[in-house]
């Protein structure tokens, strides 16, 4: 209804592809530019207006983009049509052929999950022009989606229309015959009505969760039909109530296009002007979760694959040396052996002698080679102890970069799960390839190299900039080229996260701003949900990073240690 209003008789000025299973439509009608979002995406499939829309367009227009622009650049739309109330909208577009004859177009939009789809339909052949998504017979057997198919419906669900009358008797029975809670009776048996809403109708009825349908009173069907007409009386006279529902921490639990009053005081529940900004407001966060989800996959799998071998490797290390500093025995026995040299003889095989080190004074038997001479013996078992104590300095120094390959990688996951912006996966990615962590054939398609990411820029309550790195590139920039020499730097004590910096003013930082500084910096790191957490400070000329350390990496001197426990409603405004 809500769409019909606003794009019927408006004309198609624009279409972009921004991702593989998403369009945007930009609509001129009563003398406004409308974006019309229609996403085929399995995780968030929708149709619905925006406000914004930031996302870049690929370099090279996908194949059904350029179709769309072919049978619809420039028509105008006719009719926005819902299939009864089944989860598909069918739109109706007249727009000029290539011969400039008026032709009549159908988008179908059909919004089920991981078998969602838009799918570009002749309306007077009833062929398939093209989809979004290809459906060979050999994925569905019950629908092929494919060019130059005769186009047929999704299949439709046994599901009573809840527009159409229905006598109390007829209404009971048909949830009677469904021995299960109300509200989910409710959402099965009739068409278009998702589980909250069901639970809203149980609601007006005062009937809850738990409640079944064989335990129900006739009063209490009574009650429950009353409600179930009043909510249908609303949606038949396009009377919508939108709202959007936070969860107590802020986070966005739900909306709807009535009014719901079901939710306990945990939740937040608040209009909004139509049903198209309570869903954009809905989706936006989830949709770039799940984009970002997927688009970081192979890098998160390639970094955690690399961190699990590394750790191994960090494991048969310590083995090692533990293994190499039980040979400092050697040493002891060459010192036994140096003191008692007068009791060895040339061809013996072992011999016993006083241990002077064991408090009790034991005896103990020494191997020997019969081959070799007595100073020769004590001469093995002293290359032996050597050969450990060398063991020992070559593994402890393996160890270290092995502990500092692993800092470094976590360092990497950590600003994987800290991007709130899509192109800072381009610096990632260019890092992970440089460093010989990613493969280059497996990473961006982008042939020129990509502009790198900002940090984050924060203002403390009283005033001074802060800046916030969320990954290593960024990191090294802020540290390295960015902040003056006299400037704050922030980190979090032996533990992966983001370098903070607080430009000064006045030559001085002031405890407000430090304060602020050290939960930003606790904030974005792996500590993020633990207490007490010790974060470094230091000038930024006591910053330095070691010739060939990786990025992002550094040592510094001159500190001190602040202990903050971070808290997302104690942080400073965000400015970019």
């Amino acid at each position: 209804a809500e769409l019909s209003e606003k794009l019927v008789g408006g004309k198609i000025d624009k279409i972009n592809q921004a991702e593989k299973d998403e369009l945007l439509f930009v609509i001129r009608s009563n003398q406004q530019n409308h974006r019309l979002l229609i996403s085929a995406n399995s995780a968030n499939p929708r149709i619905h207006l925006v406000r914004e829309y930031k996302k870049e367009n690929p370099l090279q227009a996908p194949m059904f983009l350029m179709l769309l622009r072919k049978h619809l650049g420039g028509g105008r739309i006719l009719s926005v049509a819902q299939n009864g109330f089944d989860r598909q909208i069918l739109i109706d577009i007249e727009a000029y052929d290539e011969l400039r004859t008026l032709r009549q177009k159908t988008l179908s939009v059909e919004i089920m999950g991981k078998h969602s789809n838009i799918i570009l339909i002749d309306k007077a052949e009833n062929i398939i022009i093209d989809s979004i998504k290809r459906v060979p017979l050999s994925v569905s057997s019950i629908r092929e989606v494919l060019p130059q198919r005769p186009f047929i419906r999704p299949p439709a669900q046994d599901k009573l229309n809840p527009l159409e009358p229905i006598t109390l008797e007829r209404f009971r029975s048909a949830l009677k015959a469904k021995s299960q809670p109300v509200y989910r009776a409710i959402y099965t048996t009739f068409d278009g009505i998702s589980p909250v809403s069901a639970k809203q109708i149980c609601y007006m009825a005062n009937l809850t969760d738990s409640d079944t349908t064989f335990e129900l009173s006739p009063i209490r069907y009574e009650r429950l039909k009353n409600s179930f007409d009043r909510i249908f009386e609303l949606v038949a006279s396009k009377d919508f109530s939108p709202c959007i529902v936070y969860e107590k921490n802020g986070s966005v639990a739900d909306f709807s296009a009535v009014m719901l009053t079901v939710y306990d005081e945990t939740h937040r529940v608040q209009p909004r002007g139509s049903v198209s900004e309570a869903a954009e407001e809905f989706y936006i966060g989830k949709d770039f979760k799940e984009r970002l989800s997927q688009r970081t996959y192979g890098l998160r799998k390639s970094v955690q694959t690399k961190l699990d071998r590394i750790r191994a490797k960090l494991r048969k290390q310590a083995e090692e040396i533990n293994e190499a500093q039980a040979l400092d025995k050697y040493s002891q026995i060459g010192e036994l052996l140096t003191a008692n040299i007068y009791q060895l003889k040339q061809g013996m095989k072992s011999v016993e002698l006083i241990d002077y080190n064991d408090p009790e004074m034991r005896t103990v038997t020494i191997e020997l080679s019969e081959h070799l001479s007595p100073s020769q013996n004590i001469q093995a078992y002293y290359k032996r102890y050597a050969k450990a104590k060398s063991r020992i300095r070559e593994l402890t120094g393996q160890l270290q970069q092995t502990q500092d390959e692993i800092e470094y990688l976590e360092n990497v996951l950590l600003s994987i799960d800290h991007i709130d912006n899509l192109s800072e996966i381009d610096d990632i990615r260019e890092e992970l390839i440089r460093g010989g962590y990613y493969s280059a054939a497996s990473g961006s398609r982008q042939k020129k190299k990509p502009t790198l990411s900002e940090p984050m820029e924060f203002l403390s309550s009283d005033g001074y900039t802060i800046w916030v790195g969320k990954n290593n590139v960024q990191n090294d920039q802020l540290t390295l080229k960015r902040s003056a020499p006299t400037d704050l730097w922030l980190h979090t004590k032996h533990i992966p996260g983001s370098h903070v910096i607080v430009q000064k003013k006045d030559r001085r930082v002031s405890d407000t701003a430090l304060y602020e500084a050290a939960l930003l910096s606790a904030y974005y790191s792996k500590a993020r949900t633990s207490s007490q957490v010790p974060v470094d400070y230091t000038e930024r000329k006591n910053v330095k990073k070691p010739s060939g350390a990786r990025p992002g990496m550094v040592i510094y001197d001159s500190y001190k240690t602040l202990y903050v426990t971070p808290d997302e409603n104690k942080l400073p405004q965000r400015i970019k």
